[in-house]
């Protein structure tokens, strides 16, 4: 595809798409228990708005299948434990299937000890790290997930990719799941933000996304696909980027170096990236009831600041996606064709049939 030539979407219920990407990988060769634990978190991301990690890499894990790049059978297991630390080796496992356990033992040890931290090495991708956060916070406590990535950044005042966009997420609990949710690449935005620009047509993305090939910033689109992902915030998203690789892959004593670290688009070796999962009993420091009550007034009172010209009100982070989240629930999540076109490629290639679209309207349309 040409940037400057716009496709347009089609909309799917999020049940109908979830059984969809289960009966793919199933065909796939993972097992259905697993096939729907990798199915909710691209769904739950879709709903969200969080496109670049929803549906669309669904194409990409099969690749991984196809390959053997993943083990759809491998559970992992602990390499040790020590009070609240734990080190877990993923065995390239499914990461949606070892994320999930690695969240339970976060949980288990700081019910237990009153905060704990599970590193995780030979990972996979697991999708949005708000996905887990979420798993943990649920729990009564706070929850906090980095992982690192494939290298797609340059350190600042650098030209080459040294690091990859490495997010962090802390997820708190609230009454209704809908606290204070930050879920944050250490770069502008995601490569897949990147890649919708050219889905959508544009021409431009905005300045302080990407790099061209020299390191200068640019806001040219064709310049920014050859070029790299820019630090957030500078020197600071290369700090941000750093801290996360000292918690995730050195501390787990996984790859960190080079090119040892692949993503979801290299094919013919193991991803071999690093997850760290955190929890905080919010009860070791005050009742559960007393710090919903305090994180609701300052959240309150965040809100309360007159918005600047341009906006109509104040939001905090996890909101916008909350209420995107609500609408797709209610008319559907959007998928644009540029990420429908490999769907429709996968199911034809293992006979699966499509899920049905919804039309304008909110009325279920013929499949495909």
């Amino acid at each position: 595809m040409k940037v400057g030539e716009p496709l347009p979407a089609v909309v799917v219920r999020a049940e109908d798409l979830k059984a969809f990407i289960e009966r793919i990988l199933v065909a796939a060769g993972v097992p259905p228990e697993r096939a729907e634990l990798v199915a909710d978190p691209l769904v739950a991301s879709s709903l969200r708005g969080v496109d670049s990690h929803g549906v669309q890499l669904l194409p990409h894990y099969v690749g991984q299948l196809e390959r053997g790049d993943v083990n759809p059978h491998a559970d992992g297991h602990v390499v040790s434990e020590n009070g609240a630390c734990m080190v877990y080796d993923a065995e390239h496992g499914l990461a949606q299937v070892t994320a999930r356990i690695c969240c339970r033992h976060a949980v288990r040890l700081a019910q237990r000890c009153g905060l704990s931290m599970v590193v995780a090495r030979e990972a996979n991708h697991f999708g949005a790290a708000a996905y887990w956060g979420q798993m943990i916070s649920r729990e009564g406590l706070i929850g906090i997930v980095m992982c690192d990535a494939s290298m797609q950044v340059p350190p600042w005042q650098g030209r080459e990719a040294r690091l990859g966009t490495n997010p962090i997420c802390v997820s708190v609990p609230h009454p209704q799941g809908k606290g204070w949710l930050l879920d944050m690449a250490t770069t502008t935005v995601a490569y897949g933000k990147i890649e919708q620009a050219l889905l959508r047509g544009e021409k431009t993305i905005p300045y302080g996304w990407a790099v061209d090939r020299e390191g200068v910033p640019t806001t040219d689109l064709e310049a920014a696909l050859k070029g790299l992902l820019m630090p957030l915030g500078g020197y600071k998203g290369t700090g941000l980027a750093m801290m996360v690789e000292i918690l995730t892959g050195i501390l787990a004593g996984g790859p960190v170096y080079g090119t040892q670290v692949t993503g979801v688009r290299h094919r013919g070796r193991p991803m071999r990236c690093n997850h760290t999962f955190i929890a905080i009993d919010v009860r070791r420091f005050l009742p559960l009831e007393e710090f919903y009550a305090r994180l609701e007034s300052w959240i309150a009172d965040v809100k309360s600041a007159r918005p600047a010209k341009g906006y109509d009100e104040v939001l905090v982070a996890g909101e916008p996606e909350w209420r995107t989240e609500e609408r797709r629930r209610r008319e559907g999540i959007p998928i644009m064709a540029g990420h429908w076109e490999p769907l429709v490629r996968l199911a034809t290639r293992y006979g699966v049939a499509l899920p049905r679209t919804v039309a304008p309207g909110g009325q279920d349309s013929p499949v495909g």
